[in-house]
């Protein structure tokens, strides 16, 4: 959904430096990465499904069990088709610093890592000296060259459709009712995708958004 509040001179500035990031060729030693949460409601049945038959319809009975509620930690590479996917417990500032430092041992020998996402509260250096001490938090954060999406944007970050494809190819409409089988599942999503290199064709430059919004 396209949601825009105010078109004002800091929604354009940030609006912009993201999409001139990636309107950049594909670079190994700056590769641009996106990322955000999804969360994931552990549903379980709450009575044994039917056996199913060839030829005949699955059927899902309408009641089902809370086991709680896990976060997948969705980032994607869209130009080369990189996929890396964290099942935690939760999204607290903790797991968002230890994701972090996973995502900067993905490229040893880039210049810097370019990552969009959203200015949620955790998506600080704070977090990551919290967790790893200053020295190296400010270490791995160095790794980084942070694009936060304005507010009201998430449309601009392309880990949405990543989160999209995950949320159809992957959960689709099943239940998963305990962590390690949604962990197993998602693993063996990206497996798949990273196999296929499964890029983002990503079509809004700056240019059409000048058009758009006519600025």
């Amino acid at each position: 959904m396209w949601c825009i509040p105010e078109l004002n001179e800091e929604f354009i500035q940030r609006m912009e430096k993201i999409l001139k990031t990636y309107e950049k060729p594909y670079n190994l030693n700056e590769p641009v990465m996106c990322f955000d949460e999804k969360p994931v409601q552990l549903l379980s049945d709450s009575r044994k499904p039917l056996l199913m038959r060839p030829g005949t319809i699955k059927k899902t009975d309408s009641e089902y069990v809370r086991k709680g509620t896990a976060n997948i930690f969705v980032t994607v590479e869209p130009k080369a088709g990189n996929h890396y996917l964290y099942v935690t417990r939760n999204k607290t500032g903790n797991e968002f610093a230890k994701v972090i430092k996973r995502l900067s041992e993905k490229y040893p020998n880039a210049k810097t890592i370019h990552l969009v996402m959203d200015n949620y509260g955790t998506h600080t250096l704070k977090s990551l000296t919290n967790v790893f001490g200053s020295f190296q938090g400010k270490r791995i954060w160095r790794k980084f060259t942070v694009h936060y999406t304005p507010n009201h944007a998430s449309w601009l970050n392309q880990a949405e459709i990543g989160i999209s494809m995950v949320s159809k190819q992957c959960l689709g409409k099943s239940r998963t009712g305990d962590f390690d089988t949604l962990r197993n599942k998602v693993n063996a999503w990206q497996k798949k995708a990273n196999k296929k290199k499964m890029k983002i064709h990503w079509k809004f430059t700056t240019k059409k958004a000048r058009e758009k919004f006519k600025y």
